[in-house]
């Protein structure tokens, strides 16, 4: 399965199990472990992993196997690393700290401003 139809395949599951605020970062010009990055809030810690599991079984049924899944239960943040996409699904709280949209639009600097002298 090509990156772009696992991302959208994930973005429709998160959207019919009322993830909220889904917001897809497409970083294959900033980092070499990803392609995407979806950052979705659910309302709980239990709508977090569940969230997470959809996905899961979502994915297992096109025959896919996620690598890795962090955070259990009583997590408010929730990491599925699916390889060419990573979900983060975090608490509204979790997510107006970590502020990860903000993280990863950071561009690098062109150019150095400080001079040796």
């Amino acid at each position: 399965m090509q990156a772009e139809e696992l991302v959208t395949l994930v973005q429709h599951v998160l959207d019919e199990h009322k993830g909220n605020y889904i917001t897809i970062l497409d970083v294959r010009e900033k980092t070499s472990i990803t392609d995407y990055m979806v950052i979705v809030t659910g309302t709980s810690t239990r709508h977090l992993k569940a969230l997470c599991d959809y996905v899961t079984e979502k994915t297992k049924e096109q025959g896919l196997k996620p690598l890795g899944v962090e955070g259990d239960m009583n997590s408010d943040w929730v990491l599925l690393d699916l390889g060419d996409v990573i979900v983060h699904a975090m608490t509204a709280q979790a997510r107006a700290f970590y502020q990860l949209e903000k993280l990863w639009s950071v561009d690098q600097p062109v150019a150095s401003s400080f001079a040796i002298v």
